[in-house]
């Protein structure tokens, strides 16, 4: 056969694949490869075989070549399939020995050869070494080793911040704390052209800057190329409306408690893109704070039909009998959510909340313990343990949790808002707990508990005019909420039995 026919041949196999047509795919490819022998082609036949999902005769395949320890990306292809028939440590022997430094940097491997891949100039490639990194990290992960899983994701990011999925896995299992994320993103080497994505991924780690810093972030990728120099902003002007993006501004919301505008995000977002998952987990989180049943049950109902097997579409039916008040069966979807996939946050601080909601502390510890160990990065368990310890009067205790999960995210309110609490509770003369809560006030000015706590704590000093102050400024964020709306109305007596303090300076 001519030369020119077999690369005919490699169209047809190249065209078959566009197509997903894979036994065609596999057919002709087989046929090229035992006419040319070419390492090339053998490749070609593999790389078929795998998106047929035949894994086990495309290991057999790329292993029987034996360019596969010669190769690079014979490796990996062929740890792909052992990845897919769940071999993890078969995996991480196919990938070999690689090692890291201290700052997560691979070494150079000696073997970086990728001989026999076809390469389209024009095209820009993720680095292998990164994805070689990335897939170990899936089998440390697998083998619940979340140590060796987090530093191979951090390697992946770090060899091509074009890897996006190792940052992802970073991000969604919360292995970082807040100032582990931004150290990492200020250590990517970025390409002159990646300035949005730079932007980007800032805008994916956990928001709890100060308001004006976050927004900003937003606004430098929301901002419109301007025509006098399109080329200033680059990619700028197409992500203004993109469904990623908007999601972030959502959850971004959802953590500053303006639940109805994150609410009414998620809404606009979902009838333009009803399967984008992020977003309807933060649809569901802010359903749940503006206690929509009707709306709860119809996107379990709909999850359930469309995604029976992810852990979302039961944690949202767990959602829905919280809403209603049916603490039982919530427990019982959260616990299905976690056994589906036991790496899914939301699930287990949904089961605790269940427990914690009937005031069975044990079991709601428990299922804390569980998130703060698998998600060391998230603060949210830790902080949880603190006010359960806190519900059952351990005023100690609870300090050092709270204090726990301010180690991990230094900038959430609502850890100052809880250590405010503990500080009254303690009776550690009240003004520990205003210093509290006015740190919580400096991270963001959106929470309702903080100007409550803040009235209240005023109120208990007989400073009425400063608790009538902010009585006023929680009412203005939510004007029915009754704790508030009663105070104010004490507060308000109070000021007029015992006169206006002298001390307190208006200007």
């Amino acid at each position: 056969m001519r030369e020119e026919e077999i690369e005919k041949l490699r169209g047809v196999v190249r065209d078959c694949v566009s197509k997903h047509l894979y036994s065609s795919a596999i057919f002709f490819a087989d046929k090229v490869a035992a006419i040319t022998n070419d390492p090339a082609d053998i490749y070609m036949q593999a790389q078929a075989l795998f998106l047929g999902r035949h894994f086990r005769r495309a290991f057999h395949l790329l292993n029987a070549s034996k360019i596969v320890f010669r190769d690079l990306r014979f490796r990996y292809l062929a740890a792909k399939c052992l990845e897919e028939l769940k071999e993890w440590d078969q995996c991480l022997f196919m990938l070999g020995d690689e090692k890291f430094d201290e700052h997560g940097n691979v070494y150079d491997s000696k073997d970086n050869s990728a001989m026999y891949l076809d390469k389209d100039g024009e095209d820009r490639e993720i680095n292998i070494s990164s994805a070689i990194c990335f897939l170990r990290g899936k089998a440390y992960e697998a083998l619940e080793n979340r140590a060796q899983a987090r530093q191979w994701y951090k390697a992946a990011i770090k060899a091509d911040p074009l890897c996006y999925e190792a940052l992802e896995c970073l991000i969604e299992n919360h292995m970082l704390t807040c100032e582990e994320e931004t150290s990492l993103l200020s250590s990517l080497q970025f390409g002159p052209e990646d300035g949005w994505l730079s932007s980007f991924y800032s805008c994916l780690i956990k928001k709890y800057d100060k308001e004006i810093v976050v927004e900003a972030k937003f606004k430098e990728l929301e901002k419109e190329s301007s025509k006098s120099n399109p080329s200033s902003q680059s990619l700028m002007c197409t992500l203004k409306d993109n469904t990623d993006l908007l999601a972030c501004k959502a959850e971004y919301y959802h953590q500053c408690g303006e639940y109805q505008k994150c609410f009414e995000l998620t809404s606009a977002l979902l009838e333009k893109d009803p399967f984008h998952l992020k977003c309807t987990l933060v649809h569901l989180a802010a359903a749940m704070e503006l206690g929509h049943s009707n709306e709860l049950y119809l996107m379990a109902c709909n999850l359930v039909k469309d995604y029976p097997q992810k852990a979302l579409s039961w944690f949202a039916v767990g959602c829905y009998y919280y809403c209603i008040k049916k603490y039982d069966q919530s427990r019982r979807y959260f616990s299905k959510a976690t056994s589906l996939d036991g790496t899914f946050p939301p699930a287990w601080i949904g089961f605790g909340n269940a427990f914690a909601v009937r005031e069975e502390g044990d079991q709601a510890m428990s299922a804390y313990r569980t998130a703060a160990r698998l998600f060391p990065g998230c603060h949210l368990p830790t902080l949880y343990i603190g006010m359960e310890y806190m519900r059952t009067h351990s005023f100690k205790l609870a300090e050092q949790f709270i204090m726990q999960a301010k180690a991990i995210c230094s900038s959430d309110p609502l850890v100052y808002n809880e250590l405010g609490v503990v500080a009254y509770h303690m009776k550690e003369l009240f003004h520990e707990a205003i210093s509290f809560y006015e740190k919580a006030l400096t991270l963001s000015t959106k929470s309702l508990s903080t100007y409550a706590g803040l009235a209240y704590t005023y109120h208990l000093q007989d400073n009425f005019t400063a608790a009538i102050t902010y009585y006023h400024k929680a009412l203005w964020l939510k004007p029915d909420d009754p704790f508030c709306t009663e105070m104010l109305n004490v507060a308000l007596v109070d000021e007029c039995r015992h006169g206006i303090d002298p001390k307190i300076d208006f200007h």
